[in-house]
């Protein structure tokens, strides 16, 4: 009996344990154009969109949570801070708001046929949690979010 109440208890433990979700501080997606041409209104609303959709991928998932980022702190951000050169600043911002992981993205635009996205996510300690890169053919609204989708389903999400 003594066997069998253990046992219990170690999977109610095991399955909570599994069902705690992840709290992801996440910033958004970059552009960084290495092209000729700055960023287009398109691209910007591309930008947005893969913020959704990442959004949206990692809350479908059933193993993040994205947390909310305080509108004094987002409104920092927005004036001050590209990800991209701050050298992690966005793991002290995680642990500011109490996120496990921070993440954040970038598209890099090396020309209108070629373009490169790229997600980076670090644990609140500062260890590297995933980070990985696709490259997309054509700069249109499907290219963009089907290189997102990709990385999400195929990579982010195998084995966690």
């Amino acid at each position: 009996m003594k066997t069998l109440l253990a046992l219990a208890l170690i999977f109610a433990t095991s399955a909570a344990v599994a069902q705690e979700k992840l709290k992801i501080a996440f910033f958004g997606f970059e552009m960084i154009s290495t092209s000729d041409t700055p960023a287009s209104e398109a691209e910007r609303l591309r930008l947005a969109r893969l913020d959704i959709v990442f959004e949206e991928m990692l809350k479908a998932s059933g193993r993040f949570e994205i947390t909310p980022i305080p509108e004094e702190l987002a409104a920092k951000i927005a004036r001050e801070i590209k990800f991209s050169t701050c050298n992690a600043c966005e793991v002290e911002f995680a642990r500011e708001i109490g996120a496990d992981v921070a993440a954040f993205g970038t598209v890099q635009k090396v020309s209108n046929l070629i373009l490169n996205e790229n997600l980076y996510m670090r644990r609140a300690d500062g260890a590297p949690f995933f980070a990985h890169s696709v490259d997309i053919r054509g700069n249109t609204d499907e290219s963009w979010e089907r290189g997102l989708r990709y990385m999400l389903k195929n990579h982010l999400f195998v084995g966690r």
